[in-house]
């Protein structure tokens, strides 16, 4: 198996009150490619009551790029796939709620399952049916019991997350309906690779996949992939529907990406190999670049606190020396550390009542909409930091 070792890492989101750091939690953070299948996931796994427990910060509703992306897909399955006379739907991972209150709105049976209790509560507090468990065949069986077959099962950010993935697959083959589908979008191993986003890497992403792996994944569940479609979600995100074999004919979407990835040699240990020898030159471009300014009097401030800054700040050597503090407007995060590199985190109003001349952005997939909010600190002369695909600045 080819693999590329980012080394001792903490969890993405585990984000640390200060009288914490002594007991903080690290494993060692190794992704690589199954030879057979060419499926990419991590090579050590943290436990998931450690990544999803009550107090899990990360809130989807948060960005409203994404508030907007979940309505128009509750809006999509409305039209499209619960058109019966008691259609049901079961969204997993369904956090905050941000699409199941739209089916709720509307009046159709859904359940959310959600292991993490505070965003359950916060989903529940809009009308939403939650299940508070992780998902697995066990779960799925009981869900089938009590509502019957689901007409659609979806997961966004979520399906790659578990490593029980096997388990996953075998409760949708119990919960779909005859006729229903298995809808799920995750970041695209293609737009990682081809990005050189490094960052997708930590703890909560246990696989990540290609439109191959994906195919064959659910061939071994007796389940076939009848379509795929590329999102710009996160930097390029491939939503995939998955059927009971014969019960809907393949898009040629499915065909025409086999062949780009083909095409590009995205299953070949050679690429993967190429994408790591790419993160180490970011990562010492990024280190010079920090070090050289910090040199020069200047000031950096990170912009974000995503689960992918832990990996950035780890993996490159960033420090609060470097970047004293990162602003994020989750108010859950404030006052934190980030994993690991315990840089703290603060309001967005800390960052605009002292402007930096520059602004390290964690939350690259983010870009568009927070360089329009933040367009006060262009005016003033600050200039935004980014690494992806490359180290620039903008």
């Amino acid at each position: 198996m080819t693999s590329i070792d980012l080394g001792r890492h903490p969890r993405g989101n585990g984000f640390l009150l200060p009288e914490e750091v002594e007991n903080e939690f690290f494993f060692h953070l190794t992704v690589g490619m199954c030879d057979a299948c060419t499926m990419v996931q991590l090579q050590s796994e943290v436990p998931q009551e450690i990544r999803y427990h009550d107090a899990y910060p990360y809130h989807a509703s948060g960005s409203a790029v994404h508030r907007r992306h979940f309505e128009q897909n509750a809006r999509h399955f409305l039209d499209t796939e619960l058109t019966g006379p008691d259609p049901f739907i079961v969204e997993i991972g369904s956090n905050d709620g941000v699409m199941l209150a739209t089916i709720a709105q509307a009046g159709v049976r859904h359940l959310g399952v959600e292991p993490s209790k505070e965003v359950a509560e916060m989903s529940m507090a809009k009308g939403v049916r939650v299940l508070s468990e992780f998902f697995d065949e066990s779960t799925a069986g009981k869900i089938l019991f009590e509502h019957g077959p689901a007409d659609v099962v979806f997961g966004a950010n979520c399906i790659a997350h578990i490593a029980h993935l096997a388990s996953v697959f075998r409760g949708v083959e119990t919960l779909l309906a005859p006729n229903g589908v298995f809808v799920f979008e995750e970041p695209y191993l293609g737009s990682v690779v081809g990005q050189v986003a490094f960052d997708m890497i930590y703890d909560e992403h246990s696989f990540y996949f290609a439109v191959r792996s994906v195919q064959a994944m659910a061939a071994r569940f007796d389940l076939e992939l009848v379509n795929v479609e590329p999102l710009a979600l996160h930097g390029g995100t491939m939503r995939y529907t998955i059927a009971r074999p014969s019960m809907r004919t393949p898009t040629p979407a499915v065909g025409e990406w086999l062949a780009k990835e083909k095409e590009s040699r995205l299953g070949e240990k050679k690429t993967l190999e190429r994408f790591g020898v790419s993160v180490e030159r970011i990562r010492d471009d990024l280190n010079a670049l920090l070090r050289k300014i910090h040199a020069e009097g200047g000031r950096v401030v990170g912009y974000g606190a995503p689960a992918k800054a832990a990996t950035v700040t780890n993996y490159c050597g960033i420090g609060p020396d470097l970047v004293p503090f990162v602003c994020d407007s989750t108010p859950s995060k404030q006052g934190r550390l980030v994993a690991g590199s315990h840089i703290p985190v603060r309001s967005p109003e800390e960052f605009r009542a002292d402007y930096p001349e520059y602004a390290l952005l964690f939350a690259w997939n983010h870009a568009e909409e927070i360089m329009a909010n933040e367009k006060e600190f262009r005016e003033r002369g600050g200039r935004w930091i980014l690494y992806v695909p490359d180290v620039h600045i903008v």
